[in-house]
């Protein structure tokens, strides 16, 4: 971190939150149609609109670790946070401006790939810089981060299905576009309340050769973010490259560490592994459980029509904005009296509800009416569980790889986890595959038991992994608490109280 200054920690806090609002509000805008728009825009089959959306994911998160490097060592943090949302503003202008032109929507998403992924390792790390040495704060300041992503989700999610349905999809993308402008503008106006955190680049000055540089690199991966849509083959091994590559690096690192900074650094990688296996059943939402919403799901609550079925996903960040003040108020209050769950207890708990959420959606199709229609209570408490289990496992990710690993690594490592839902979308794209039928299928008798099947499966394969989490809490709780002092000293290293 460059040379400090006195913070207003709450206040930049608040200006972190905006930016974040804003870039969530374009992306989960994208996100709640673009399986849809593919269908019925591009012409694409149920399977294959599944297949582009996990490949276009997977570039979402993949790339996170190059702005993780481009904010460490390049560019700095606050610059790399403007960069990116500039690139994310083009590519939603492009995207309002395609229709159903397949190279432009494709070029669109490629800008959207490479601008989400230079941007989004390094409002969290600033926030870690901006919370560092206030380490019992951390998971309540994450708590309420994830937050804003979910108000920036939940209003997207609900206004960009409607709008389009109203009056065009593209009139919803180009409303994420001018939310990116007052993103950038925030940012800028308000920098001087990050003054001085940043990362050691930041201090350094910027010269031209890294602008144009940049630039280049910036067109370059948009151009070829877009090819490799058409190209899923090759998307689908470079992804397995990058993998390799970086969690190759993350290994050596931990067989260089020393001490409790090799078992903190082990224990993390523990907990991405767990975390790949959430991300890839959070990638039903936007593809088979919102495919299961349009076909076999009541489109209406207390007698309130459903203007559009996709608005059916606000149901997840309309769940996370309700428990995330609990939870950090829970986190915060029995931490503060050494009774909070600790990280691993949290993830397995964070698995069990997911695996229930599937359980009750698989469940429901035996109460289905005469035309293979569910109610929508169904749906609403799957989403409370999942919604919950995410906010134990995705909401507090960031806050473990903080808390974790060096402050040195912070970006790289925060990309490294970005990478775990990038790897998951393309599992995530294949899961939702098994529940798809042919284009011609339309009857909800036919689908129903389709998606009952295979929801259920999820559930019980989803409790099986629960189960083998949950008997490894104590290892990675003593992995996690174990202190340099122990080390040297030879001792035992004291028990843990498994939670």
């Amino acid at each position: 971190m460059v040379e400090s200054h006195p913070v207003n920690r709450k206040k930049a806090f608040n200006m972190l939150f905006f930016i974040e609002f804003w870039e969530r509000f374009g992306y989960y805008g994208l996100q709640a149609v673009l399986a849809g728009f593919f269908v019925k825009s591009l012409g694409m089959e149920d399977a294959e609109s599944f297949v582009v959306f996990g490949a276009f994911s997977a570039m979402v998160y993949g790339y996170v670790s190059l702005g993780g490097f481009l904010g460490d060592k390049i560019l700095g943090t606050q610059r790399t946070i403007t960069l990116g949302a500039v690139v994310l503003m083009i590519g939603y202008a492009m995207m309002a401006l395609a229709g159903a032109d397949k190279t432009m929507v494709f070029l669109a998403l490629g800008a959207i790939a490479c601008g989400n992924g230079i941007f989004k390792a390094n409002p969290s790390s600033l926030l870690s810089k901006l919370y560092e040495g206030d380490e019992k704060d951390l998971d309540s300041a994450f708590t309420m981060y994830y937050m804003a992503v979910n108000i920036g989700s939940f209003l997207s999610m609900l206004l960009v299905p409607i709008i389009g349905a109203q009056y065009g999809l593209s009139l919803g993308f180009m409303i994420c576009a001018m939310g990116l402008i007052l993103a950038i503008g925030g940012f800028l106006g308000f920098r001087y309340l990050v003054r001085g955190i940043d990362s050691p680049a930041g201090a350094e000055p910027l010269t031209m050769k890294k602008i144009v540089l940049t630039l280049i690199g910036v067109v370059v991966m948009t151009v070829f973010s877009s090819w490799l849509l058409s190209h899923l083959s090759v998307a689908h091994w470079l992804l397995f490259v990058i993998g390799v590559l970086v969690y190759g690096v993350f290994f050596k690192m931990i067989i260089q560490a020393k001490g409790a900074e090799r078992s903190h650094m082990a224990a993390a990688m523990i907990l991405i592994v767990e975390a790949i296996i959430f991300f890839t059943l959070y990638q039903q939402m936007p593809t088979s459980l919102n495919f299961f919403a349009i076909k076999n799901v009541e489109h209406s609550v207390l007698g309130i029509a459903i203007p559009n079925a996709e608005v059916f996903q606000t149901l997840n960040p309309f769940w996370i904005m309700l428990a995330s003040p609990v939870l950090a108020w829970a986190y915060s209050h029995f931490g503060s009296e050494g009774k909070d769950l600790s990280m691993p207890a949290k993830f397995a708990l964070g698995m069990l509800l997911t695996a229930a959420s599937f359980l009750v959606v698989g469940f429901s199709a035996n109460f289905a009416n005469e035309a293979g229609i569910v109610s929508a209570w169904w749906l609403i408490g799957s989403y409370f569980l999942s919604s919950i289990g995410e906010l134990l496992i995705s909401g507090l990710g960031l806050s473990m790889i903080s808390k974790l690993v060096p402050q040195k690594l912070i970006g790289f490592l925060m990309g490294a986890w970005f990478l775990t839902t990038s790897i998951a979308a393309i599992l995530g794209g294949w899961v939702a595959t098994l529940t798809t039928v042919s284009k011609d299928v339309v009857d909800p008798l036919q689908t129903l038991p389709v998606y009952s099947e295979v929801f259920t499966q999820i559930g019980l394969v989803t409790l099986g992994v629960t189960i083998i989490m949950a008997l490894t809490v104590p290892m990675l709780n003593r992995l996690i608490n174990k202190t340099d002092e122990e080390a040297f000293e030879g001792e035992p290293e004291a028990a843990v109280a498994d939670k």
